[in-house]
């Protein structure tokens, strides 16, 4: 009996955890999408989510996802996000909060979805891959994680402009 209520409390948290995530999500509106190109190949798309496509990125909840049509490997990942987070981010070393997302990446395959995802009201990035968290932080300035694609110096210029419609 103490084992069934167990696995009724789970659910019930399973159920009440999506419903919440549920709710965030649907208060993004997508604000652009644009092909993910890289060293001249289409790798797949990715789609800007904000809870407003008129303010700036930086302050206020939002996602990027990214459907990919071709494997990559998870040192590239990982290799590019080192690259642009030390040109964006002041101050930023290997022991900052933002490379704990970095160092979550895993390959992808055609077909896989990664989400990252800003909570201005907890001030959380969470980093998933097909509908499953693979891990978040929860840091003051975790939204810089997106001057990878946003920053002075993004990994594409015509990337950040398509997305922010600049």
């Amino acid at each position: 009996m103490l084992i069934l209520k167990r696995h009724l409390a789970l659910l019930s948290f399973g159920v009440f955890t999506l419903v919440t995530t549920t709710i965030s999500h649907a208060s993004l509106q997508s604000c652009g999408s644009a092909p993910l190109i890289v060293t001249k190949k289409n790798v797949g798309t990715v789609s800007y989510l904000a809870e407003d496509c008129s303010k700036n990125w930086q302050d206020q909840s939002i996602r990027l996802d990214f459907n990919y049509t071709h494997d990559i490997p998870e040192w590239a990942f990982k290799r590019a996000a080192q690259h642009f987070l030390k040109k964006n981010v002041d101050r930023y070393s290997s022991d900052s909060p933002l490379n704990r997302i970095t160092q979550l990446y895993r390959p992808v395959r055609k077909g896989d979805l990664y989400r990252l995802e800003y909570t201005a009201s907890s001030k959380t990035l969470a980093l998933s891959l097909n509908q499953r968290v693979l891990g978040s932080i929860q840091d003051a300035q975790a939204n810089q994680y997106f001057k990878i694609w946003f920053g002075q110096s993004p990994f594409s210029a015509k990337l950040k402009q398509q997305l922010l419609n600049e």
